[in-house]
C-alpha cells in the first residue's frame, strides 16, 4: 500500500487524476524518509514539486524504505537514480531502548565503581510509590568489569597495565557480549587510561567498543556512564540496520543515506554508525525541524509549540527564534542519555492509543495502543478495543467513507460498538458520549505535556502559536488549543509526513562538549579559548565541507554550590560577558538571580552547514467543498463543511466548524475557528477571529 499526494501546477494535477504520472521537473532531487512504528513517510522534492508517500513500516525497516522511495519516483515520472541527495530518520536506537533488545553489552568501569549503573541517583520514578522500580540497567551486573587504574580531577594517579586489559578481554568474551562500553572514572578530564584501555580492547575483540570520552567527555559519573552504555547497547543495531539500508540504496542508485540525529542536524551515515547513541531521538527531532521550517513565518508569535499525534504517542516540543530548544539531560525509557538533543515531551496518547476504565470507575485513555494490527476497531482488522480514533469517527471527524491511509477503509459500525462497550463500562449514556469523553481526556494528556514544555519551563503557552502535524494531530490541535488559551493553529502543507520534510530543510550539524570546571572569575582566558580550539577542530572533523560550516560556542554555567546549570552563548570567551549573559539567563529561567559567584562547568562547540529549504509550487484551484456531515463540538451534534484539503486555493478563508479531509491527516475547525489557506498551502486557524 502506498498513499500518495502530489504538489504540482494545475495541468500536472489534471494529469493525475487521469491517472498519469507528472513530469519531472527540472533542479535537484532530494528525498527524506522517516521510519514510524506503522508508517514510512516519505517526501520527495525534485525541481519545484513536492510529492510525498506513506507506505507500511517494514520489520527491517531498510525494506519499507526503499519501498517508500520507489513509490514517490514513481509518482514523480522521475528514476531513483536521478535522486541527488537521500536523508534518513529511523527508530531502530529509540526501539532499542524502549523495547529493551539491544545488543549483550558489557561494562568497563575503575575498579570499585562496578555498580554505577545500578546506583544511579538518589531521585525515585515515584516519590510516594513504595514499590515504585527503576529500569533494569542496560548492562546486568554479570557483565560489569573492572580494571585496577585510578584518574582523579588533578591527573593520574595509577596507570593501567597492557596485560590486565588483555585478561579482562577473554573475560568479556567469555559472556558473548555483542559490543563495550569503558567509562573509567574522571576519564573526561584525563583520559589517557581510558584511551588505552579501548584501544586494547579493539585489538582484541571483534565488537564495537565506545569510550566515554568519546561519546560524552562531561563530568557526573552516572550520566557519563549510562551514555556510554546505551551508545554501546545500540551500535550493533544501527551498524547493521545502515550497513543494509546503504547496501539497498547503492543497488537502486540512490545516493548514500545522511542520517538525522536528535540535535535536529544531519550527519553521514558512517558518523552515525561511529555515534549511535546520537540517533536516540531521530524521528521526532525531525517533525521539530519542520515544523520550525513551515510554520516560523506563517504567524506572529513569540514562538511555536510543537505537537506531533501518531499511531502510539504525541511528542511537544518548543521552537523560539526559528530554532528548536535542545537539551542534554534527556532520558528515554528511564535511561540517561547526555548528548544534545531536540528536547521533546512524550506522552503516550495518539490515535491508536486504548480507551479504558480503571478500578475506581475513571475513564483513561493509553498509555497501551492497540498498534496497527490488528489496530482500532474501525480498521476492520479484528480489533476491538475502543480507541481515539475510533473516537474521531463516533464524533464525526473522520467520515465514515473516508480511507484512512488512502487505501483502509473504515468500519464505522465495529468503532461504534467498540465506544458503545466502552460506555457501559464507564456508566456513560451512549457511544458518542464515550466517544467524546475519549476525546477530552487525550486532549488533557496532551494539554499536561504543553505546559511541561512551556508554563513549567518559565514560558507562557498564550504567547506562542500551535503547530500541528502527524496523521492524528490537526484533529485535536484546536480544542488543545483552546484548552491552553492559545489563539493560534499552524497546520502545514506536508502535515502527515512533516518528520519527512523536516529531513529536506535540516542543516547539517555537529557538537561536541567538555567540562572544565573552574570559578568563571579566575578562569585561565587562554586555557578556556585553547579548549575552545580542540573542540572546534573535533566538529569540524566531522564536517563534509569545513568550510561552509558556521561555528558556534556556549558554556553551562552556574551558581557555586548549585547541582545544575544554565547554558549561554559565548564570542570569543570573556568572562564578564558570559557572567552577566547567566545572570539573565538563570532569572528568565527561575525567575531569580544571586550575587554568588559564577561557575563555568562545560564548553560546548557546534558546526552547522545551512542548507536551503525547500519550496514547492501550490496552486490548487476548484470547488474544494465536498459535501457536509454532522460532527459533535461541545456536546453539541452540528452540521459541518467538509472540504477537500487538497483543492483549498491560495487565500481562501473557511469558517467552523469544518472538517478539512486530507489523505495524510484531516484537520478539524471547530465552531468560533477561523481559517486561512496561506501561498504556501499552509492552513491557519485562530481562534475567535468571528464574532
Amino acid at each position: 500500500m502506498a498513499v500518495l499526494v502530489h504538489y504540482a501546477p494545475m495541468s500536472d494535477r489534471e494529469r493525475i487524476d487521469a491517472g498519469d504520472a507528472p513530469p519531472s521537473s527540472a533542479g535537484e532531487a532530494h528525498v527524506g524518509v522517516d521510519v514510524g512504528g506503522t508508517f514510512t513517510d516519505v517526501a520527495l522534492h525534485a525541481g519545484d514539486a513536492l510529492v510525498t508517500a506513506k507506505v507500511p513500516s517494514t520489520a527491517d525497516q531498510s525494506v519499507g524504505v526503499v519501498e517508500g522511495i520507489e513509490a514517490a519516483c514513481e509518482r514523480a515520472g522521475i528514476d531513483p537514480r536521478t535522486i541527488d541527495a537521500f536523508t534518513h530518520a529511523m527508530t531502530v536506537s529509540t526501539n532499542a531502548l524502549l523495547e529493551g533488545d539491544g545488543a549483550r553489552t558489557a561494562l568497563v568501569t575503575t575498579e570499585g565503581f562496578r555498580d554505577v549503573l545500578e546506583l544511579g541517583r538518589q531521585d525515585r520514578p515515584a516519590l510516594y510509590d513504595l514499590d515504585a522500580e527503576k529500569p533494569a540497567p542496560l548492562v546486568p551486573r554479570r557483565r560489569r568489569f573492572t580494571v585496577a587504574e585510578r584518574a582523579t580531577p588533578d591527573g593520574i594517579e595509577a596507570r593501567v597495565a597492557d596485560a590486565d586489559v588483555r585478561a579482562l578481554a577473554d573475560d568479556i568474551r567469555a559472556t558473548d557480549a555483542e559490543s563495550v562500553a569503558v567509562s573509567l572514572l574522571h576519564a573526561y578530564r584525563h583520559l589517557e587510561n581510558e584511551r588505552r584501555v579501548a584501544a586494547v580492547l579493539r585489538e582484541e575483540l571483534d565488537v564495537p567498543v565506545s569510550a566515554s570520552h568519546e561519546v560524552l567527555a562531561e563530568f557526573r559519573e552516572y550520566e557519563r556512564t549510562a551514555t556510554t552504555a546505551a551508545d554501546a547497547y545500540v551500535t550493533p543495531a544501527i551498524d547493521a540496520y545502515l550497513g543494509r539500508l546503504t547496501e539497498r540504496a547503492v543497488e537502486r542508485g540512490v545516493p548514500n543515506p545522511r542520517v538525522m540525529q536528535s540535535n535536529g542536524g544531519i550527519a553521514s551515515a558512517s558518523s552515525a554508525r561511529e555515534h549511535a547513541v546520537t540517533t536516540a531521538l531521530s524521528g521526532p527531532a525531525a517533525g521539530v525541524v519542520g515544523a520550525a521550517a513551515t510554520a516560523s513565518d506563517a504567524v506572529d508569535a513569540a514562538g511555536l509549540v510543537t505537537f506531533d499525534m501518531g499511531g502510539t504517542s504525541s511528542d511537544v516540543s518548543l521552537v523560539r527564534d526559528g530554532d528548536a530548544e535542545r537539551t542534554t539531560d534527556a532520558d528515554i525509557a528511564g535511561h540517561p542519555i547526555g548528548t544534545p538533543m531536540v528536547d521533546v515531551t512524550t506522552v503516550g496518547a495518539g490515535g491508536g492509543s486504548v480507551a479504558w476504565v480503571d478500578d475506581g470507575g475513571a475513564l483513561r485513555v493509553g498509555p497501551r495502543s492497540a498498534g496497527a494490527d490488528p489496530g482500532p476497531a474501525c480498521y476492520g482488522h479484528g480489533g476491538t478495543e475502543p480507541t481515539v480514533t475510533d473516537a474521531n469517527v463516533v464524533l464525526g471527524y473522520i467520515g465514515a467513507d473516508a480511507a484512512l491511509g488512502g487505501d483502509l477503509d473504515l468500519d464505522a459500525a465495529a468503532a461504534c460498538d467498540a465506544l458503545e462497550r466502552l460506555a457501559d463500562d464507564a456508566g456513560l449514556g451512549s457511544a458518542r458520549e464515550a466517544a467524546r469523553g475519549v476525546y477530552r481526556v487525550a486532549n488533557a494528556n496532551m494539554t499536561r505535556a504543553v505546559r511541561r514544555v512551556t508554563v513549567e519551563r518559565g514560558h507562557d503557552p498564550r504567547a506562542f502559536a500551535l503547530v500541528a502535524f502527524g496523521g492524528a494531530g490537526p484533529m485535536h490541535a484546536a480544542a488543545l488549543a483552546a484548552d491552553l488559551d492559545v489563539d493560534a493553529v499552524v497546520v502545514p502543507r506536508a502535515s502527515g509526513v512533516l518528520s519527512a520534510y523536516g529531513l529536506l530543510a535540516a542543516d547539517e550539524r555537529h557538537d561536541a562538549a567538555r567540562t572544565h570546571r573552574t570559578a568563571l572569575a579566575d578562569a585561565d582566558a587562554d586555557a578556556v579559548r585553547a579548549a575552545y580550539a580542540e573542540l572546534r577542530e573535533s566538529v569540524l572533523a566531522d564536517v563534509d565541507d569545513p568550510e561552509a560550516a558556521r561555528l558556534t560556542y556556549a558554556a553551562d554555567c552556574r551558581y557555586a554550590g548549585q547541582s545544575f546549570e544554565q547554558t549561554v552563548s559565548v564570542h570569543d570567551f570573556d568572562p564578564e560577558a558570559v557572567a552577566r549573559r547567566f545572570h539573565d539567563a538563570h532569572e528568565r529561567a527561575h525567575g531569580y538571580r544571586l550575587d554568588d559567584p559564577v561557575e563555568l562547568v562545560t564548553l560546548r562547540a557546534s558546526a552547522t552547514v545551512e542548507r536551503p529549504t525547500p519550496t514547492a509550487a501550490y496552486d490548487a484551484a476548484g470547488d474544494a467543498v465536498t459535501g457536509s456531515r454532522e460532527a459533535v463540538f461541545d456536546g453539541a451534534v452540528r452540521e459541518t463543511t467538509v472540504y477537500d484539503r487538497e483543492r483549498l486555493a491560495p487565500g481562501t478563508s473557511l469558517a467552523g466548524p469544518a472538517v478539512l479531509d486530507g489523505r495524510e491527516s484531516t484537520v478539524v475547525v471547530p465552531p468560533a475557528w477561523d481559517g486561512a489557506v496561506r501561498p504556501d498551502g499552509t492552513v491557519v486557524l485562530e481562534r475567535g477571529a468571528r464574532e
